[in-house]
């Protein structure tokens, strides 16, 4: 742990000395003055903000990975405009960055490669030296196995230690049958190894038990969490590790005993209607133009309508009219209600506005009058929500905000095609609607930026 901190203060520093060493040597080339540092906290912040969204100071992301390369890119585009805004529409004349606007686009340009070349070689030693590291999961055999599912689906990134920690009279006969290996050797056992340092490990995972751990166990476990080595319970685990929440601790009173600020506080309902609307109408304005081509483009395929709309259900069940421009050709009557991969009804223009997320611009107009929010979950087709809340216990909670035309599950998991999509979606919206914060939107927003620029759609 005191490592993963060293390695975040280090990226911290070595963040904000390249803004000062950015900025100061294009001022210097442009000859325009002596070096400055009080001018460059705004520009400094921004960059850090940016950075921190993406997850650019936490040691497990792959800063190694194209996604990573071009997250950051469009992070610091982010910090680039902030900054220029507010050096040229906020800050009052005087402000030393106001010498050159090309001073500023240089610097953050050249800020790209040289704050990603030092996150890969600290990432690439990193890997270099660490030491392989697992995950201890402690359960019933059959929680080892929704677990060892779980990994296999979301990625994990450290080998697994399965322990039958709380297993009475285990017989785990079908071993063989699946590709699950039970450790052999009892919990405590695993305890004493980590204790006495010949177990590398990352984290201590415990499934809920209604039986209370045994006082010793619990002690251990304590000494071991105080010493860096964190435990979690499974459902923190969902939580911290993949930013969701498992579907298999909800109930119909675990609403009550959460707490939502974006559900059941009016301040931040009120603070984020009033930003989506402010912003929709913003961006109906600069992207009229684009909505435009795109019908254009509809219409001259196929002669067919332009846009698209559709019963939605929005916060609190209430159903409106969602409109989006038009991708696929009109459905028959057998046709399956689920788009697919490659799916035929998708025609030409629809499958780059597909890819694009371009399909999406007229929800503005929704976001507008109030019936969605720019980020939230994803609306869903009235006619669907109806066999997802017969078959998926407590799948109206997603109903307790209003659906966006981005969102926490849109950027986290590919389009749904089925039942068990829908469920995993679930997840992630429980977790935006649970830990809502604007910090997370601005993340949204930027992992949004990088799916339409890559075609991520469908």
């Amino acid at each position: 742990m005191a490592n993963i901190r060293r390695s975040t203060l280090g990226l911290l520093a070595l963040d904000i000395i390249s803004v000062w060493a950015c900025f100061n040597l294009a001022l210097y080339l442009r000859s325009l003055q002596s070096p400055v540092f009080l001018p460059l906290i705004w520009p400094m912040l921004f960059c850090v903000l940016a950075i921190y969204l993406i997850d650019g100071y936490k040691s497990q992301t792959d800063v190694m990975s194209l996604d990573y390369t071009s997250q950051h890119s469009i992070a610091l585009l982010a910090a680039l405009i902030l900054t220029l805004l507010l050096t040229f529409v906020f800050v009052p004349a005087g402000y030393e960055l106001q010498a050159s606007r090309s001073v500023i686009l240089i610097s953050f340009i050249a800020l790209v490669p040289v704050t990603l070349s030092y996150r890969r070689v600290f990432y690439a030693r990193a890997l270099r030296a660490q030491e392989v590291r697992s995950v201890v999961f402690a359960g019933d055999y059959a929680s080892c196995l929704a677990f060892k599912q779980e990994c296999d689906k979301v990625g994990i990134g450290h080998p697994v230690i399965y322990s039958l920690a709380f297993e009475e009279n285990t017989a785990p006969a079908p071993l063989a049958s699946i590709d699950l290996r039970i450790d052999p050797r009892s919990f405590k056992t695993i305890l004493d190894e980590i204790e006495a340092e010949r177990l590398p490990v990352q984290a201590i995972v415990l499934r809920e038990s209604s039986r209370a751990l045994p006082d010793k166990v619990s002690q251990r476990l304590m000494r071991l969490y105080f010493s860096g080595i964190p435990t979690y319970t499974l459902e923190l685990f969902h939580q911290v590790y993949w930013r969701k929440i498992p579907l298999y601790r909800l109930n119909h009173t675990w609403l009550f005993q959460e707490g939502f600020p974006i559900a059941r506080e009016p301040v931040f309902e009120r603070v984020k209607s009033a930003s989506d609307a402010i912003l929709a109408a913003i961006a109906i304005i600069i992207v009229s133009p684009v909505i435009l081509l795109c019908a254009l483009a509809i219409w001259c395929e196929d002669r067919g309508p332009v846009f698209f709309t559709q019963n939605r259900v929005g916060r609190n069940r209430t159903i409106f009219k969602m409109v989006k421009l038009r991708t696929m050709r009109a459905p028959r009557e057998n046709d399956s209600r689920y788009t697919a991969e490659g799916d035929v009804r998708i025609t030409r223009v629809g499958r780059f506005l597909r890819a694009t997320r371009l399909d999406e611009f007229p929800q503005l107009w929704n976001v507008l009058i109030g019936d969605m929010s720019l980020i939230g979950p994803r609306a869903e087709w009235d006619a669907l929500v109806e066999d997802y809340e017969k078959e998926i216990p407590c799948y109206h909670f997603r109903h307790l905000v209003k659906p966006g035309i981005t969102g926490w599950a849109q950027v986290n998991y590919p389009y749904g095609a089925n039942m068990e999509d829908t469920i995993r979606k679930l997840e992630f919206d429980l977790y935006y609607i649970r830990h809502f914060s604007f910090l997370l939107d601005a993340a949204i927003v930027l992992k949004t930026i990088h799916i339409m620029l890559f075609g991520k759609g469908r």
